[in-house]
């Protein structure tokens, strides 16, 4: 690894074909997300958004922690001015508009603003000891990335509710029944069971992925009506793909269809 690679706060690999990781690296805060390593980190998705040969994108912390929440030392004094003039929801949109599906690797702790960052992904595998919360309240805050309408999403009013105003963290197991976390593994086995679970996509169709996760996400944001008439036109989309094509051939062939995205 050469010193441009150490100094990074995000350190990009590519395990296999179609499939980019991302490691916060900042191991001794927990991976505390400081402005430098949010811009970093927004900066490697917008890039990763228009790379075609990207088909999903796996984000990771280390084995004590995927991402602690903010830190906190460039808050204390912060002004409403100053805070503004972070333009952080720019940075997390640059995530939540990612068209690639994004899978959360998580080990240790996700809090606060890591496990915001969690929720920005399309899928969550967490390790048997990993732990959950947004423990913003319990130092006079409230979350700003997205938990009081993500959480909400997910685990419905009364249980945002309780983990929002305690700032209680929950176990993975805890996650999961609330559907948090779409599944749990041994802790040594999350970045495999991740990336497994990537390469997996990334053999998929990359436009039916693309409309599946514009589709399932739009269903968040709308009434019934209108997210299946979206799948509907999504679905017709499709019958113009060569992708519908070829992976219906390989099916009747007994064979293993070769996608191109197109």
């Amino acid at each position: 690894m050469d010193n441009k690679a150490k100094e990074s706060l995000v350190l990009q690999e590519s395990p296999s074909d179609g499939v980019v990781l991302l490691r916060l690296n900042r191991p001794a805060v927990r991976n505390a997300l400081n402005l430098a390593l949010r811009r970093e980190l927004a900066s490697f998705f917008v890039d990763l958004s228009h790379q075609e040969d990207v088909r999903c994108i796996v984000i990771a912390g280390d084995a004590k922690a995927f991402c602690a929440g903010a830190d906190l030392r460039e808050y204390v004094d912060a002004t409403p001015i100053e805070i503004i003039a972070r333009n952080m929801h720019i940075l997390w949109g640059a995530i939540a508009d990612c068209p690639k599906p994004v899978i959360a690797a998580v080990n240790g702790y996700a809090l606060g603003g890591g496990c915001e960052l969690a929720m920005h992904a399309d899928i969550i595998i967490a390790g048997q000891s990993s732990k959950f919360g947004q423990p913003e309240v319990k130092i006079g805050l409230i979350p700003g990335g997205g938990a009081t309408q993500r959480l909400t999403r997910v685990a419905g009013k009364f249980i945002a509710m309780k983990l929002l105003m305690t700032g209680q963290m929950i176990s993975a197991v805890e996650a999961q029944a609330i559907g948090l976390v779409s599944s749990i593994v041994p802790d040594e086995q999350v970045l495999s069971e991740a990336l497994k679970l990537a390469q997996e996509i990334a053999a998929q169709a990359p436009l039916a992925v693309r409309l599946i996760k514009d589709t399932v996400l739009e269903s968040m944001n709308t009434s019934l009506d209108a997210g299946l008439r979206s799948e509907r036109r999504a679905f017709q989309v499709m019958f113009s793909s060569s992708d519908k094509t070829e992976g219906i051939r390989a099916f009747l062939e007994k064979r293993k269809p070769q996608f191109t995205g197109e």
